[in-house]
């Protein structure tokens, strides 16, 4: 076997998708299982947006776009981002990718060497963890706490800084647990960071328009960060649009540059039809993305009590996304034992906590970005599988 670089050892996986192949695998076999181990909308791309990708096809956009975008569609980020937020962008500071992991690669690239420390979310998307790996920086976990809905504590982070860091990655709402970090939260971790002016900001709000109470607090409203943060953020999970691979950065004007050399030297340019759907996703009908949140409202209305009912669970409410992460602890049971005997026994896919971060052990994830009747089937089909261990259990204790 040809001889890799060693470093190639350091890049894991995403567990959700080794949990939906085996899920799959079972189905094959003629099993019945509820998948709630994938994070995707289960609702369709909304039919104006497909049409504006097949409409580009047909008009002859089939060639190579610009490495950082096609105008009219870093104008329609800019202009989403005032509407959003209230702030000013320059379109020349986006720049369009294929997907919301390559900005968070390239940001990890760029500041990720041997001697680097980058800090990330812990339980967190297992990405941060992998890339940095890869980087050769060192992995500097914060943890996120169950108490606090899952949000940091602002002081805890700071506390994590020393003159290694070059990178703190911030995911709000967040992936596994959708926890959203308050306001007041980031209003002291920014006033903290002004100690430190040599770190920059990753802040990964791709699920920034999911939020069920109040508004989204985006760090691009903190003029203290200005210069050394990256936004993240794409149309994957707002809009429906997992497979279009469609993602952007907005990046500080002194490191676009450097972006934009990342993407050319790695992928060119993201292909133009998915380009223009996604200037009709950002400027036509809003009321498809109304829908599904209110769906997923109305799945997170049910699924966090119904998981609070379990013997030996208990559920933090997500304030924003679509998972639920509840605390196993108590069922005897630890993360990943539990994850594949429910996916073997009970035909329920969920991911362990210890995929997304060791501060997730003890929880699984579950999606619910499925049918309220597919939940109700799972919730159900998990509490009787509870019961006969008990059962099983008491007789074992009894002989």
């Amino acid at each position: 076997m040809p001889n890799l670089s060693g470093r190639m050892s350091q890049l894991g996986t995403e567990t959700a998708f080794e949990v939906l192949a085996r899920a799959t695998a079972l189905q094959r076999q003629g099993r019945s299982i509820v998948n709630l181990g994938i994070g995707q909308p289960d609702f369709p791309t909304p039919a104006h947006i497909v049409e504006a990708g097949r409409k580009a096809l047909a008009d002859g956009h089939h060639g190579y776009t610009p490495a950082n975008g096609i105008l009219p569609l870093r104008e329609a980020v800019a202009a989403d981002l005032y509407r959003r937020h209230g702030v000013g962008i320059s379109p020349e500071r986006v720049l369009v990718v294929p997907g919301g992991k390559v900005t968070m690669f390239f940001a990890i690239l760029m500041f990720g060497e041997p001697g680097a420390e980058i800090i990330h979310p812990n339980p967190g998307f297992p990405i941060y963890e992998s890339a940095i790996r890869f980087s050769g920086a060192m992995p500097v976990p914060m943890r996120l706490h169950e108490r606090k809905g899952f949000s940091f504590d602002a002081e805890e982070v700071l506390g994590l800084i020393t003159p290694r860091t070059r990178l703190l990655i911030i995911n709000s709402p967040g992936n596994p647990t959708g926890g959203v970090v308050p306001k007041a939260e980031l209003d002291r971790l920014v006033a903290g960071l002004a100690r430190h002016p040599q770190v920059a900001v990753l802040s990964d709000e791709i699920y920034g328009e999911m939020v069920y109470e109040g508004a989204h607090t985006s760090l691009t409203t903190y003029p203290e960060l200005e210069g050394r943060l990256i936004l993240l953020d794409g149309w994957s999970k707002t809009y429906a649009m997992t497979g279009w691979r469609l993602g952007y950065g907005v990046w500080p004007a002194a490191l676009f540059p450097h972006a934009e050399r990342l993407a050319i030297n790695c992928n060119s340019c993201v292909n133009a039809a998915a380009q223009h759907a996604g200037i009709m996703a950002l400027t036509g009908p809003r009321e498809p993305s109304q829908r599904m949140m209110a769906a997923f409202a109305e799945r997170r209305a049910y699924i966090v009590p119904a998981l609070q009912g379990l013997p030996g669970f208990r559920c933090a409410t997500p304030g924003g996304a679509f998972y639920a992460f509840p605390n196993i602890s108590n069922t005897g049971f630890d993360s990943r034992a539990l994850q594949s005997r429910l996916l073997e026994e009970a035909g329920v896919a969920t991911v362990s906590g210890t995929s997304f971060g060791a501060f997730g052990d003890g929880h699984l994830r579950f999606s619910y970005a499925a049918s309220l009747e597919a939940l109700q089937e799972a919730v159900g089909r998990i509490g009787d599988w509870l019961e006969r261990q008990q059962r099983h259990e008491a007789a074992r204790i009894e002989a």
